[in-house]
Parts: C-alpha cells; structure tokens; sequence
C-alpha cells in the first residue's frame, strides 16, 4: 500500500499511523479545497517589543497572581475591552513571559475580541475554519468522546496553535462564555520549562534538529468523518525543534504530538 510524502517523515514510535490510504478513500481523493495554499509572509514587529519590561501602566491597574512557578498568570480587576495600547504591549509581554495569562468576567463580544487581537497584528484563519473570516464560534450539547475512537492520532490533545504553518500565530484569545460544571479543561504547559528539563545531552541532540509538522493526518480525518473538509490542502512544514524566543529570549523545545509526525536533521 502506497505511502504519501506526507507520512515519510513519521517517527515508528509517534503514535501516529505510518502507512494510510486517503487515495482509497473516495471522501479524501474527491474533496478539493476552496482555498489556496497560503505563501509565507514577513509579519509586523511584535508588540511586546514596545513594552514597558516593568508593565507599570497594565499591572496600575491590575492585579497579577501567578498560580505556578513557571506558567500561567490571572489577571483581576480590568476589562480587556478597556485597556489602552501600552496596556496592550505590555499584556502581550506579560503572555510571552508567563505563557498563558487568564481573565474572568469580561465583557468582549466577538467584535471586541476581534478588534482587540488586531491590535497584535495579522488575524489567522485556521484551516479548518468554515466561516466567517477571521472568528471560529464554536458551541455544541453533543457529546463528542466517541470521536476519538475513529481519530487515527491517539495523543492530538496537546498541541501548538496551528504550529504547522509556515507562519505559526503568536497569539491566541480564547473566549469561553458558556462550560459545563465539570469536566472540558484546558491544560497548557510550558515548552520553555520542557526544555530546561532536558539534560544537556538531549538539548544538544534535539537542538541539531528540525521537527516535521503536518496537517495531513487533521485534514484526511476531517474529511473522513464529516464528508466536507478544510479550506486549504494538507501542507507540511519543517520548523527548528528548538527555537529561541525574539522576545524572552528564552530556549523552547518546539514539538508537539498534535501536529509534529517526526525529524529530520537540520539543514
């Protein structure tokens, strides 16, 4: 059975399937996507590079609380609709620095929120995005665990945004309005921390690496399971397995099992 140049890359020991067969696959091999492939881009200056490293303008009128070590900051007490564009550099510093930063009780409408996030730049459109241009609103009562039976990467939920494009987002905001009493969490780590935990040897190894990412597994099950499909050809992407942050500075260990398949030496 004939393999894709898609797969060649694919680690045996990823999790992931090393030979499948979308051309057999009459929902695959018919789908043709509306959309092109996308050509890379030279994105704006990234805002938090205008940012007071104090953030004495955004943390005045805020208030900070770290709930680990290394990750993951709660701002209390403001309303991002209100925040001013130095309030918004240095919140786009406080994210990079602390990987996630989380609010309560806010006020942001889909049109606020796609206003404030073009304060940071370009706006994405996910690949698997049907409308709308720039906003994915996703609501749903059905329960959707059976799914992951029939999807053919057992380890997709942790994952970077869209880490498969030649141009990954900086940012993402994500807008809960309504959840369940228990159950449908988000965890995030921090790929800054992964790498740190590294020996020395390991760093040294992976760091003469570039990691594979992929849309092609995503792409091919979406088809399979709904009959329609993304708005753009599966691609694949080879980015440095570790990256160094423009901003930080700091040493992040840039795989993922949601869309990394495997590696290739670096060029």
């Amino acid at each position: 059975m004939a393999k894709l140049a898609a797969y060649e890359n694919i680690s045996q020991d990823s999790g992931f399937p090393t030979t499948l067969h979308p051309n057999f696959n009459p929902h695959i091999r018919n789908y043709e996507p509306p959309d092109p492939i996308r050509e890379e881009i030279s994105p704006p200056k990234d805002r938090a590079f205008f940012a007071d490293p104090s953030k004495l303008s955004l943390l005045s009128v805020a208030t900070a609380t770290d709930l680990t070590e290394s990750i993951g900051t709660v701002l209390s007490g403001i309303q991002l609709s209100n925040l001013n564009e130095k309030q918004l550099d240095e919140l786009a510093l406080l994210v990079n620095e602390r990987g996630v930063v989380f609010f309560r009780g806010q006020d942001l409408t889909t049109e606020k929120q796609v206003k404030l996030c073009q304060h940071y730049g370009i706006l994405d459109r996910h690949p698997a995005q049907k409308v709308q241009q720039h906003v994915t609103i996703k609501g749903s009562i059905v329960d959707n665990r059976q799914l992951a039976n029939y999807t053919p990467w057992p380890v997709s939920d942790f994952h970077a945004d869209a880490s498969l494009e030649l141009n990954p987002p900086s940012y993402s905001l994500l807008r809960m309005e309504e959840h369940p009493a228990v159950g449908g969490d988000t965890a995030w780590l921090s790929q800054y921390g992964l790498y740190d935990a590294l020996s020395d040897h390991l760093k040294k190894f992976v760091e003469g690496l570039h990691a594979v990412h992929t849309s092609r597994l995503q792409y091919d099950t979406i088809v399979d399971l709904w009959g329609t499909g993304p708005n753009r050809l599966p691609i694949g992407t080879h980015h440095p397995a570790v990256r160094t942050h423009p901003v930080t500075g700091q040493r992040a260990l840039n795989v993922n099992p949601g869309f990394v398949t495997g590696k290739q030496p670096s060029p």
